[in-house]
């Protein structure tokens, strides 16, 4: 433990100094830890702070405090080191490395019925662009008045749309990055939607109708399911609360009774 002290001691005096630069050590090696990056990592990011958040300095956060945390327990059994320590140590790393993404993950459930709310909402007002406007317009005129979270995949599609990429991939590639649900279904139903001809779109559009109602309808009910679920919960803690009280109150009188 002594050891660990100093060798911090003067790991701090050398970055004071300048004699090694964490930060510089830390951002040459991240390139080499990004396929660890999760592929909805961007997206939950991108849920809890905005649009501005900077990705790959949170993920370099993420590098630097599992590789950290590896070497101070590589130093903490330094005097007994096996391989089953070192074992051990990268075990632990790798958790605080995926700390952050864990608490992303219970952020975005716990939100889950307001992110999953704003896709058929934003789709919605997409169909009305779409009976005046070709696909591709609709959706270049749609990026105005779409959540903050979905405009830079929109203004991404709609730039590979307009450079001449009439395949499925910018509809598909909006999906991935936006994981929430029925997304996937949607944008072919959307892509399909802007390969029809005028002669059918009224057809295509009231059953792309349809499926945007059918997912507004999906995302009440789990609203409601949520409340009800809450309000189950909380009653089960007031009668355990109760219950408990009373059990309390119950081993208390005794205990007097017995004394007496």
């Amino acid at each position: 433990m002594n050891f660990i002290f100093i060798a911090i001691i003067i790991l701090f005096i050398l970055e004071y100094n300048k004699k090694i630069d964490t930060r510089k050590f830390v951002n040459d090696t991240e390139p080499y830890f990004r396929f660890l990056m999760e592929d909805d990592y961007k997206f939950l990011l991108t849920v809890k702070y905005g649009n501005d958040v900077d990705v790959n300095k949170l993920f370099g956060i993420r590098v630097r405090n599992g590789f950290l945390m590896i070497i101070f327990f590589i130093f903490l059994f330094l005097n007994k080191f096996t391989f089953i320590y070192f074992i051990f140590a990268v075990i632990i790393g790798y958790l605080v490395f995926k700390m952050p993404y864990t608490q992303l993950r219970r952020f975005y459930n716990s939100n889950l019925y307001k992110i999953n709310l704003m896709l058929p909402y934003y789709l919605k007002g997409l169909e009305i662009l779409i009976q005046h406007y070709t696909v591709p317009v609709a959706l270049n005129r749609s990026i105005t008045t779409a959540p903050e979270m979905f405009k830079p995949g929109l203004e991404k599609m709609v730039a590979r749309i307009e450079e001449g990429d009439s395949s499925v991939d910018p509809y598909m590639d909006f999906a991935k990055e936006y994981p929430v649900r029925d997304s996937m279904r949607m944008m072919r139903l959307l892509y399909r939607l802007g390969l029809g001809s005028q002669e059918n779109k009224h057809e295509q559009l009231l059953m792309f109708s349809k499926t945007v109602s059918n997912l507004q309808n999906k995302a009440r009910e789990q609203k409601y399911k949520d409340r009800l679920e809450k309000m189950e919960n909380k009653t089960m803690q007031m009668l355990f609360a109760t219950g408990g009280g009373i059990l309390a109150l119950m081993l208390f009188a005794m205990m007097m009774m017995m004394q007496f």
